[in-house]
């Protein structure tokens, strides 16, 4: 099957037609919008996602056509799926990783396949979760966009108490793979790994494992799993500096990338903009084409879109507008492929 459309959903009552009119088929549930239900440990920085929850939205989204395919974890104010001490492998990460695979079992039970989890230790209670040093850069239109600069980045102070390895943390992420997988196995939840964001071999005096190819493809190996795979962000890849159609060529055929995240990026690290589609390094056709050539059936959803004047909080019409520029790639790629 080729490429889908994709897109991040809201709770929001008619978030899930909005979607569906735009051509959507599969829903992503971010970290402000998971159901959490009572806690699964008497840790208060841990809670169990709400089973009933997870249900009734799915439900409200196969009403209008869509599935709920994936939900986002892995984060410092995400309780369901907090892994600070996982990341660090301080004492607590067994706690946290059984909140996590309770989680992943609620997940299996509700019928979501995909949860995405990213490994980017930033300075405790940052959120959001991609390091930015500015966010309100005038883009086309005096649209608001976001940008990395390496220069300023350098100068943060380090982002924990100490130090890491680089040794240290590929330890940690090995311990909490070979712990999680079989979890993931047996509730027939994926993981997808996301890269990190920025991808900078390190932030804040922490190795960050996921910039490149490399480093993907270690993980991948570590947990020998078809329930391991990628978070295939365009805009990360982008930022890279490599060439995305060879990534796709690589993890592709392995059946490693599940999904993947639509931004538009100009520039690579050590400094980037965000932007709009149209305006990205990446040629989003051919991407497209390259997917469905070696059999990538997932779907591509917009993110990190930037702020026009006059849009809505939830940002729909940004959304809208990501939405009718990729489906026309979709078409057209389909069309030429067929």
């Amino acid at each position: 099957m080729p490429v889908k459309l994709g897109a991040f959903a809201t709770l929001d009552d008619d978030f899930p037609r909005f979607l569906a009119q735009y051509g959507v088929e599969d829903v992503i549930l971010g970290p402000a919008h998971l159901p959490i239900g009572p806690a699964n440990s008497g840790e208060g920085t841990l809670a169990s996602l709400s089973y009933l929850g997870l249900v009734q939205f799915r439900k409200r989204c196969e009403d209008v056509g869509l599935r709920l395919s994936a939900l986002v974890g892995a984060g410092q104010k995400t309780p369901a799926f907090t892994m600070d001490k996982i990341w660090l492998g301080q004492p607590g990460r067994d706690e946290q990783i059984e909140n996590i695979a309770a989680n992943i079992r609620v997940m299996g039970a509700a019928g979501i396949p995909y949860l995405t989890y990213h490994w980017n230790v930033n300075p405790p209670g940052m959120y959001p979760a991609s390091w930015r040093t500015a966010y309100n850069r005038p883009g086309r239109g005096r649209a608001m966009v976001t940008r990395f600069d390496g220069e300023i980045a350098s100068t943060l102070p380090m982002s924990r108490e100490r130090q890491y390895s680089e040794e240290e943390m590929w330890a940690g992420y090995e311990y909490f793979i070979k712990a999680i997988i079989p979890v993931c196995e047996e509730a027939g939840v994926k993981l997808a790994l996301h890269p990190n964001d920025p991808p900078v071999e390190s932030m804040g005096g922490i190795p960050w494992l996921f910039h490149d190819d490399d480093g993907f493809q270690r993980a991948m190996d570590i947990a020998d799993s078809p329930y391991s795979g990628i978070t295939f962000c365009l805009g990360n890849w982008t930022a890279m500096g490599i060439d995305i159609l060879d990534s796709i060529r690589r993890f592709g055929p392995q059946g490693k990338i599940l999904f993947g995240h639509a931004q538009g990026v100009k520039g690579a690290v050590p400094t980037f903009d965000e932007c709009f589609l149209d305006e990205a390094d990446c040629d989003f056709l051919a991407i497209i084409r390259t997917m469905n050539e070696v059999g990538c059936d997932g779907f591509l959803a917009p993110s990190h879109l930037p702020h026009t004047d006059c849009d809505t909080p939830d940002q729909r019409d940004a959304i809208a507008y990501a939405l009718g520029y990729l489906r026309g790639l979709v078409q057209v790629a389909e069309r030429s492929n067929g």
